[in-house]
């Protein structure tokens, strides 16, 4: 709207795109468009394409990450963004980028996490008294 303004004014395109921190390209495009329908034409349209999960569909699919990975043919139990895409794809017919799903989900709350590797075998309290106890010993003092 300001670059409206200014082609009332009389401005060049280039005057424009240099104080609007836009290419002169965008600047002429603006300025073909507020020719033909006036400051109008030059309004904001919306987004470029609406989500192509609804939020019912988002519930169904939050449902079945709930199931877990093994459910849906999956050894371990860790969801990444392609597996989620094939869930995606095999359960709304839908075909989503790698970065659309991670886009998808960071929309709807989700985050990326990383699981902790630990032994199904680790004993926290030995671990504990380990580091109190034996650590402190084999460290050198940096003197």
């Amino acid at each position: 709207m300001k670059a409206a303004e200014r082609f009332a004014q009389g401005e060049a395109s280039s005057v424009i795109a240099r104080d609007l921190r836009v290419s002169v390209r965008s600047v002429q495009r603006w300025r073909r468009m507020w020719d033909e329908g006036g400051p109008r034409a030059l309004r904001s349209q919306g987004p470029a394409s609406l989500p192509r999960l609804s939020e019912k569909q988002f519930a169904q699919l939050e449902v079945e990450l709930a199931k877990g990975p093994a459910a849906h043919g999956w050894e371990d139990q860790r969801w990444t963004l392609s597996r989620v895409k094939t869930v995606i794809g095999r359960r709304f017919h839908l075909t989503y980028t790698i970065q659309g799903v991670r886009k998808l989900l960071v929309r709807n709350g989700w985050s990326c996490q990383v699981p902790a590797r630990r032994a199904i075998e680790r004993d926290d309290e030995a671990v504990a008294g380990w580091v109190k106890e034996v650590w402190p010993c084999a460290e050198d003092s940096r003197r």
